[in-house]
């Protein structure tokens, strides 16, 4: 029996919105449409609080899988399942199961998990469970249905005229779709933390737009390689839009050449927050996200971030803030960028750095270190210098620069 592939699309967080539900319904099917664009897929449908990928007919489950794993990383995305369209009928949904069970591999015992999302269809769901796991049994003796925890989970769908089978099934990043949050001004530097706090930010629906300081040209440019890297892996799962290369090693000089060397750090951020306000004011982003964690570095004290907030009239977001590093490691694992950040680059957080920094800097001293710099005209240059790189986001758009 010929059926066609799908893929089921669940998602948790975006079912619990009211009315502008479908907003986010649509802009979570335009990100995987897009995304998916190398992939033989026929067309996506909503379908009763789920999205469903129809993959081409002749297509193999080994790239059946592929797709649901790239759907899996999508931001808003709670589950994936992969399996097949049928026909409303006991035995064609009972030989669905049947061929979605025998692709998922090893395994000894399963269930059978029935949902009946239309009453027209007179079997109820308890019923649809008991006839499939019936003629599961009958065509795999040696198996063992077990009702918690099985190895397997056979989910049968019936919804709006159709009937989705399904056994395979992988766990998504969940979250919102990025673009349901507004635009974001993320700072990256090539280290483990930076890009799990720009990934965390996508995830909630924000369309990051990175930042990153070079310590260019008083050191190589290693980092922003680094950097490009990290941007290609938040690219596949449309994470991330631009990245802004700002070439801040002569600043950093000139701050380390007039300022007390214990503030050096606090003026070195406190000049990147206004550079990274100027270009959210450019962007139309609304807030500024960094990947620091409370306490981890004498740049990350309470007094410390309170200063440095104080360079800028925006909201400044930090979502590892109550993170420990071995959290921040396992997400940077998931995500795909640990290796890469595992490698060694100077770049502009170890340039010019003192043997003792403030770990409780004030903010007027901060300020009085600061007038003897002309900021406004660093600022300025430091616009015309930075180097632009666009990455695939289906959610971004340009802006038009005003006349």
């Amino acid at each position: 029996m010929e059926l066609q592939r799908i893929c089921l699309v669940h998602y948790h967080e975006i079912g619990l919105k009211g009315h502008n539900r479908t907003s986010f319904e649509n802009r979570l099917l335009k990100n995987i449409e897009a995304l998916l664009s190398a992939y033989p897929i026929v067309t996506i449908r909503r379908i009763s609080g789920r999205l469903c990928v129809f993959i081409k007919e002749g297509t193999s489950y080994e790239v059946a899988c592929e797709i649901e794993d790239a759907i899996a990383g999508v931001p808003g995305v709670a589950r994936v399942s992969c399996g097949y369209k049928c026909d409303r009928e006991m035995g064609i949904m009972s030989e669905a199961a049947r061929m979605a069970l025998a692709e998922v591999g090893d395994f000894y015992t399963f269930k059978v998990a029935s949902r009946r999302n239309h009453t027209d269809f007179d079997i109820p769901s308890m019923e649809i469970s008991r006839l499939v796991g019936s003629y599961l049994c009958e065509h795999f003796p040696e198996k063992k249905v077990r009702m918690k925890d099985p190895d397997v989970k056979v989910g049968v769908e019936v919804i709006q005229g159709n009937a989705y089978v399904y056994a395979r099934s992988v766990r998504g990043v969940g979250g919102l779709p990025v673009g349901s949050s507004g635009r974001v001004i993320t700072m990256l530097s090539s280290g483990i933390d930076s890009p799990v706090a720009t990934w965390r930010m996508a995830r909630r629906g924000a369309i990051p737009i990175a930042v990153h300081f070079s310590g260019r040209p008083q050191t190589s440019s290693t980092s922003e390689f680094l950097v490009d890297d990290i941007c290609h892996v938040l690219e596949r799962t449309g994470c991330i839009a631009r990245c802004y290369i700002v070439p801040f090693g002569d600043y950093q000089r000139e701050i380390a050449l007039g300022a007390p060397p214990e503030l050096r750090v606090i003026l070195y951020r406190r000049l990147m927050f206004k550079v990274a306000q100027r270009i959210a004011q450019q962007e139309g982003a609304k807030a500024i996200a960094t990947g620091e964690s409370l306490g981890q570095v004498a740049s990350q004290t309470i007094d410390n971030i309170f200063v440095t907030d104080a360079a800028v009239n925006m909201p400044v977001f930090r979502p590892l803030i109550g993170s420990d590093k071995q959290e921040i490691i396992a997400d940077a694992q998931q995500l795909g960028s640990f290796e890469i950040s595992s490698q060694d680059a100077p770049d502009c957080c170890t340039l010019f750095m003192p043997r003792n920094p403030e770990t409780h800097a004030k903010l007027e001293d901060a300020l009085a270190a600061e007038e003897q710099f002309p900021l406004e005209e660093w600022i300025d240059s430091i616009m015309e210098a930075v180097e632009v790189h666009d990455y695939a986001c289906p959610s971004y758009k340009k802006r038009r620069r005003k006349e």
